[in-house]
């Protein structure tokens, strides 16, 4: 049955006071699981739709968990993200779903609270499989594949280029795994017609520095036919340079994430396409695969390596 939901403050905020943590349990039964969710910047609004659809998760299944969940306030701020873990270990939260802002910086902290019991799984940008397997970790990562989903949109570019057209690369925070696939997916595409990749450079995932990267590729290449984003807040910056440069029209615009802030931009042609990866469900996906290991009392290393979620082209 249904219990009436009540809020809970999370206690020792203090100890991540460079992010901020949003508390969205209701109340359950004493052995109710505690699900942690660790985002990167709630600042981008593909974060907030996360948000939005665990938050709306979790009140359907009131009586199931208890939702915790936490984002960083600048997606690069690797060291508050890893406090945050650290906290939701000292709180001894039952599952920890994380976005992690770091391929890499994140594992040892992730080892250490799966060595503690708790159930940890990775969404949205994979953990790097080396630095796993230095520490004898399995992590399932549920998510899109990213190449593929970069590489629909790239397809969809190719078909307005044609061989030696330049174009450039606005890439997200380069030591991500999801960056990196995105780039290659980029790549695969322009490579298949033949376009001449003529700088793949870090937007870090925010549209001011987007906005700086693009403008100076299109001062250098003034005959700069596209620039493709790997993520929409990037596609907002880039859309912005064009402007400025006075070549609305000539240089097509692609991004990634389809969040709503892009969908007038699809409309009247400023960007040509994007990627769905389903922000609403993401979370959720990585929670209900949480949840099961609990349920199902699994050991991290019985979890599987991948669930693979889906990812569509968008366009007008």
């Amino acid at each position: 049955m249904t219990k009436t939901p009540r809020r809970t403050l999370l206690a020792g905020a203090a100890a991540v006071a460079a992010a901020w943590l949003l508390p969205l349990g209701a109340a359950q039964a004493a052995d109710a699981p505690r699900v942690a969710l660790v985002m990167k910047s709630l600042a981008n609004e593909f974060f907030q739709t996360m948000e939005d659809g665990a938050k709306q998760h979790q009140k359907a299944h009131a009586a199931e968990y208890t939702l915790i969940a936490n984002g960083i306030k600048d997606e690069t701020d690797t060291a508050a993200q890893i406090k945050i873990v650290q906290q939701m270990v000292v709180e001894h939260v039952n599952a920890i779903v994380i976005a992690p802002a770091d391929s890499k910086a994140l594992v040892p902290v992730l080892k250490d609270a799966a060595d503690k019991g708790i159930i940890v799984v990775n969404i949205d940008n994979k953990l790097d499989d080396a630095a796993l397997k230095e520490k004898g970790l399995v992590v399932p990562f549920v998510g899109p594949d990213n190449r593929k989903g970069a590489k629909l949109v790239g397809d969809y570019l190719a078909k307005q280029l044609k061989a030696g057209d330049k174009v450039g690369i606005l890439e997200g925070v380069s030591t991500t795994f999801n960056a990196q696939q995105r780039t290659a997916g980029f790549q695969d595409a322009m490579k298949a017609v033949g376009a001449n990749v003529v700088g793949v450079q870090s937007g870090q995932w925010e549209m001011d520095k987007a906005n700086t990267v693009a403008s100076a590729m299109l001062r250098e290449h003034p005959d700069l036919k596209a620039l493709l984003c790997g993520n929409d807040n990037m596609a907002l910056g880039a859309v912005a340079a064009v402007k400025t440069a006075g070549k609305t029209g000539q240089v097509k615009v692609v991004g990634y994430d389809n969040i709503s802030a892009i969908k007038p931009m699809l409309a009247d042609g400023r960007v040509l396409a994007t990627a769905d990866q389903f922000a609403a469900k993401q979370a959720v996906f990585g929670i209900e695969t949480a949840l099961k290991a609990l349920k199902d009392k699994k050991a991290q290393k019985d979890l599987p390596a991948v669930v693979e979620t889906d990812v569509v082209l968008v366009t007008k």
